[in-house]
């Protein structure tokens, strides 16, 4: 049985892989796009079986998270991929990756094989799945990643835990090079950011508060990049925060290393003084840093240094937030205002519009290798309709997931998601009063 012809018409597509940007069309059948451009139905209405009129609203590819936890198995009350699912759906996001620090971790086939199920069970968006490199996540022992992959691991990661033994990260880097398999760590040297619980400087100090340096990240960064050029390994740095980091990444990749990395919309939108009287819905991992380093953010997402944008969701209950934040959990909800929040560097000039869209699109489909993250003949019909200009304020109160842990309640925004399809069908269209 063949689905609906479904036609878009009056959008502005864009499509950052390509660089299209042009008022047109766009015909779904069968889940996937059969054709697009300006001149599609110029001559008259299409014969199909439903037409949307997009109204002028840009209509791109759909959302690739390339960093969320999905806190199911093992910790439902927090998160289930059923309300990810949903979460993403509210935010444009049609494909994500999850890292593998469930219970238990995602270092056997059958937890690779579960997660898929579980996905197709809840219907609404794709979800992929990082192995863990190490078995457990204890930085040890390596696991198979080769049938870990076979089973559908689209990349390995210990997700939250750094690899810290320099030979392990060697041979995980090594290893992960004959089968074509990208490593991505979380880059925090454990030792020096032991005790820690958020940035070092005079604001860690004058709360009374342990900090954790820079050069956490940026030690551990470095490090990794001589692995990566001595093995020739695929590197990927995950939610990078510090201008040194981020410098060391820049030499890199102009030295020709197959390294990539991506940050997170606090890293950008927020600095230190989130913080605030121990907020503990700003207690993230890596710790919100310096306004300084929050620049170098935006100045390395300008010049393609960073590659990508995740929303490092970390759904955590109340009873885990509101602690004392030396005992509080890390992380924050981020499915739901990713295309919003990163569209403020656009906004604000330090991005065009499609280079915007390519942190969260084409980019980290490329990083990852997943057939997503364009508007393409043949390509699947993921697809986001939304409104760049439509200003709103967020409310955790609306939030899909089931964990509210958000530092932006009630900050003001730009961008609204009004349709996300997968496969060419409708998962989510915007409330209208």
């Amino acid at each position: 049985m063949t689905s609906p012809r479904v036609a878009y018409l009056n959008a502005r597509l864009l499509d950052p892989a390509s660089g299209l940007d042009t008022h047109g069309a766009l015909l779904i059948e069968d889940g996937k796009i059969v054709d697009l451009g300006a001149d599609l139905f110029k001559d008259g209405a299409p014969s199909v079986s439903k037409v949307v009129d997009c109204e002028g609203l840009c209509l791109a590819p759909g959302l690739v998270d390339g960093r969320v936890q999905l806190r199911e198995p093992g910790e439902e009350h927090k998160e289930t991929i059923e309300t990810a699912s949903r979460a993403a759906a509210a935010g444009g996001v049609t494909t994500m990756v999850a890292l593998p620090n469930t219970t238990p971790v995602i270092d056997d086939v059958s937890v690779v094989e579960f997660m898929h199920r579980h996905a197709k069970e809840a219907g609404a968006v794709k979800v992929r799945c990082y192995g863990s490199v190490t078995r457990g996540t204890k930085g040890e022992q390596l696991t198979e990643m080769g049938l870990l992959a076979e089973a559908g691991a689209v990349a390995f990661t210990d997700g939250t835990r750094a690899v810290a033994n320099t030979m392990v990260m060697r041979r995980a880097l090594s290893y992960a090079r004959g089968f074509g398999l990208m490593i991505a760590q979380h880059p925090e040297d454990p030792q020096l950011a032991n005790g820690g619980v958020m940035n070092e400087g005079e604001i860690a100090s004058r709360l009374g508060l342990g900090g954790i340096p820079a050069e956490a990240e940026i030690i551990m960064v470095e490090r990794d990049l001589r692995l990566a050029e001595l093995t020739g390994g695929r590197y990927h740095a995950a939610h990078i925060s510090t201008r040194g980091a981020i410098d060391a990444l820049r030499r890199a990749k102009a030295k020709g290393l197959d390294v990539s990395c991506d940050t997170a919309p606090h890293y950008f939108a927020l600095n230190e003084s989130a913080v605030g009287d121990y907020r503990t819905f700003a207690k993230v991992s890596p710790p919100l840093r310096s306004e300084d380093d929050r620049k170098a953010v935006v100045e390395g997402l300008a010049d393609g240094t960073i590659d990508m944008i995740a929303s490092d969701h970390t759904p955590s209950d109340q009873d885990s937030k509101r602690l004392p934040f030396s005992q509080a959990e890390y992380g924050v909800v981020g499915l739901e205002t990713l295309l919003t929040l990163t569209l403020e560097p656009f906004h604000n000039g330090a991005l065009t519009l499609l280079e915007a869209l390519a942190k969260v699109t084409a980019n980290p489909a490329r990083v990852l290798r997943l057939d997503a993250g364009q508007l393409k003949r043949g390509a699947p019909a993921d697809l986001v309709l939304f409104n760049p200009n439509t200003p709103w304020r967020i409310e955790e109160d609306d939030f899909h997931s089931k964990s509210k842990n958000t530092p932006f309640d009630s900050r003001p925004v730009q961008g609204r998601v009004i349709e996300t399809i997968v496969n060419g069908r409708s998962i989510f269209r915007m409330k209208t009063a």
